[in-house]
């Protein structure tokens, strides 16, 4: 194995890459070879480092220093200073509040979180196995495929304490279980990489940056219920993912980890990739099931579950990204690892999309339990400078908003529940003063009637009814009324709606309603909006009638 004087880590995330990422790094590697560096230092491509705003980033190691927002210009100060004076370049280095860190341990939004299925992200180059294997990869799958039975698979599994990632939070043993003991030749694994919520980029990251970390839980997935296919259902929409996926799943096969008779046992494991058109009804887990058949991507009736009859009639077992990217990690390490992390009822981590009106943006995983306040302050630096902590929106368009005055409430499923919102797959917006809670629950009203696959007669005529009562409230013609309307048409679409979606829709609206009726009534009886979002041009064109000169 080659010795390099210098590794340094060039994030090729898609957001990096966007940001200009492979200019910088077509610049160092002429620098190198202008200056005879080639064989000292080591350029690796690595996914997704999770500071998404301030990339393109690159960590140099052994010291670990880190620099943000790299040009292709600043190229050769890096090699001249850094790479052969070893002084690195202190105006690149991460700044936060003047301070500039020049590690990446003492940086507060790296040094704060817990990276368990983050472990690889931004670390390997995603596209060589051998830097997985390296970092222990496929481990967990021949430990579960030569010491442990099918049954001890599930037994750890749910000893950990694991629940789905993607937002429902239903115990990924009892699911592995319940297919386990369904009486059928055929049973499959499907991997749902369909995440459609704004602002969430969660699962596309880690399929970006550790792909072989999701084959192997799948792998390990199929072992412990009986199943010997797998397909990866993700959105075309997201092309370096797919390309990474392709590019892991023949590297896989290639090294006899995933095929036939796998570490010369009598296991045999295939995984299959099948790209979705990007509707958001379809990270709906029978809808997504519709899909890959061939189907129109509409949900169905339950029971029966997947468990039981799911993918082509047989036994399928749905698990998120990164429920999948927990379990190598738990076979490996054990279940009482995996608790050392979270709560009692909500163990492990959590990877969020930290977004919105917070100064420090991008993929943050903590232990479930940890305090907003720690996500948004300690790790996210707060909200920019002369502006107040509003809420926070969990959940995408199927959650709710949190509040100021529960801004130390702990990030666990329990808590978010009595919230009145859910954790989702992990989106996590914030809003400030200027942030209309209205407007924000019409937002995701109207992203949800769109995406609405029109099934079922509570989702796509009630959020439709529900968001023409929101625009009329936002144009300044509600009454307060509406308010007891659109109150008992959500709860009503909650109880009555088919799927997921529609089930979830009215949650932005009410739980804004709940936490901030003040800016409704404001809306509706002051014919204001308080943060000045709002067009409230019902009001002004009442005021044009009303002065307009008789004829």
């Amino acid at each position: 194995m080659k010795i390099y004087r210098i590794h340094a880590l060039v994030c090729a995330g898609a957001q990096c890459i966007a940001a200009g990422g492979n200019g910088f790094e077509d610049a160092l590697k002429e620098e190198l070879k202008k200056h005879d560096l080639v064989e000292e230092v080591n350029i690796v491509e690595t996914g997704c480092m999770g500071s998404c705003e301030l990339g393109p980033l690159m960590v140099v190691y052994p010291e670990g220093v880190i620099y943000t927002k790299v040009r292709p210009e600043d190229a050769k100060e890096i090699v001249e200073e850094h790479f052969l004076k070893g002084r690195p370049v202190k105006r690149l280095l991460w700044k936060q509040e003047e301070k500039r860190f020049p590690t990446l341990s003492e940086v507060p939004f790296f040094a704060k979180q817990t990276k368990i299925v983050l472990r690889n992200c931004g670390l390997i180059n995603p596209e060589d196995i051998n830097e997985y294997i390296a970092q222990g990869g496929y481990e967990a799958l021949a430990k579960a495929l030569t010491e442990m039975t099918p049954e001890d698979v599930i037994k750890v599994i749910k000893d950990s304490g694991l629940r789905g990632r993607g937002g429902a939070g239903f115990p990924t043993g009892q699911k592995w279980e319940f297919a386990y003991k369904q009486q059928s030749d055929t049973k499959y694994i499907i991997c749902n990489a369909d995440e459609g919520d704004p602002g969430a980029y969660m699962d596309r990251s880690i399929l970006e940056g550790d792909p072989h970390s999701v084959l192997e839980g799948m792998a390990i997935a199929g072992y412990a219920i009986g199943a010997q296919k797998g397909y990866i259902y993700v959105r075309a929409e997201y092309p370096l993912a797919v390309k990474r996926l392709e590019i892991a799943i023949k590297q896989a096969k290639a090294a006899g980890l995933l095929g036939k008779n796998i570490f010369g046992t009598n296991f045999s494991f295939d995984i299959e990739l099948r790209m979705g058109a990007g509707a958001f009804v379809c990270g709906e887990e029978t809808a997504l099931i519709n899909s890959i058949e061939g189907k129109r991507g509409e949900p169905r009736k339950k029971p029966p579950f997947p468990a039981q009859k799911g993918l082509f009639g047989k036994p399928t077992v749905i698990n998120n990204v990164e429920t999948l990217a927990d379990v190598p990690v738990i076979i490996e390490k054990g279940a009482q690892f995996f608790r050392k992390f979270g709560t009692e009822k909500s163990p492990g981590t959590k990877v969020f999309a930290l977004a919105g009106k917070v100064n420090i943006t991008g993929l943050v995983e903590v232990p479930l339990g940890t305090p907003l306040r720690t996500i948004v302050f300690d790790i996210g630096g707060g909200v920019p400078e002369g502006h107040t902590f509003k809420a926070a929106l969990t959940g995408g368009p199927s959650g709710g908003v949190i509040p100021a005055e529960h801004l130390d409430a702990p990030m666990d499923y329990e808590n978010l529940t009595q919230l009145g919102t859910i954790m989702g797959s992990g989106g996590l917006i914030i809003m400030d003063e200027t942030s209309c809670m209205v407007d924000i629950a019409k937002f995701f009203l109207k992203f949800t009637v769109d995406e609405s696959c029109g099934k079922c007669t509570p989702c796509r005529e009630g959020t439709r009814q529900m968001l023409n009562i929101l625009e009329k409230i936002t144009s300044g013609n509600g009454v307060m009324e509406d308010l007891d309307r659109v109150e008992k048409l959500g709860n009503l679409i909650k109880l009555t709606a088919l799927c997921g979606l529609g089930q979830t829709a009215p949650n932005p609206v009410l739980s804004t309603i709940r936490y901030f009726r003040d800016e409704y009534i404001a809306h509706i009886k002051d014919k204001k909006c308080p943060a000045n979002v709002c067009s409230m041009r019902g009001v002004e064109n009442e005021r044009k009638v009303a002065n307009r000169h008789p004829a």
